[in-house]
């Protein structure tokens, strides 16, 4: 990243959003009655489902339509729908996992630096804003790899993109800009 010290940055990924189908349709009540870990939300219409491992939280609508979060890996999330459709399957469901997909990934990183926001919103106009009235981070947006940085003047950076790839690109592509714009050391 940088020639002068080459610390590697550990990109913490928090939470993975992913959806999937069943191919056809759920009767909540069923699920809610026979079913564990399950709180139901009839006002809403649906169903949680809660999975300790991979640690998940699925959110289960009638049509067939379920979405998964709380896993830390993509593989995680993938292994807790497979296992969320094996569990409905057992309830007597004829299920069949289809159109799963990775739909959002939110991960955390802390530079080794703080940085000066108002000189950091100052050089990337036209895509970082800094409200500091609204919230204190800087939103630095980056259209092609449709990812969402929220910079914190401590150094601490949020990553919201749509698959692990794509936010590990958005922070290699964003240390250059912080650094840069990184507050001097009192010591």
């Amino acid at each position: 990243m940088d020639s002068s010290n080459d610390e590697a940055l550990d990109i913490i990924i928090t939470n993975v959003v992913a959806t999937f189908r069943t191919r056809c349709h759920l009767n909540l009540r069923t699920i809610a009655l026979e079913g564990t870990n399950v709180i139901y939300k009839p006002e809403v219409g649906k169903v949680l489902m809660k999975l300790r491992k991979p640690k998940i939280t699925a959110s289960i609508w009638s049509s067939g339509k379920i979405i998964c979060t709380g896993a830390t890996s993509e593989d995680d999330a993938k292994l807790g729908a497979r296992r969320l459709a094996r569990l409905l399957q057992k309830l007597g469901f004829k299920v069949r996992f289809s159109a799963f997909k990775v739909v959002n990934v939110l991960a955390v990183c802390s530079m080794p630096f703080a940085i000066h926001l108002i000189d950091f919103t100052k050089n990337n106009r036209p895509i970082a804003s800094y409200e500091p009235e609204l919230h204190p981070a800087a939103t630095y947006r980056i259209k092609h790899i449709k990812a969402t940085i929220q910079v914190f003047s401590t150094g601490s950076i949020t990553v919201t993109g749509p698959n692990v790839q794509n936010v590990a690109t958005a922070v290699e592509q964003v240390y250059p800009l912080l650094f840069e714009c990184q507050k001097p050391r009192y010591k």
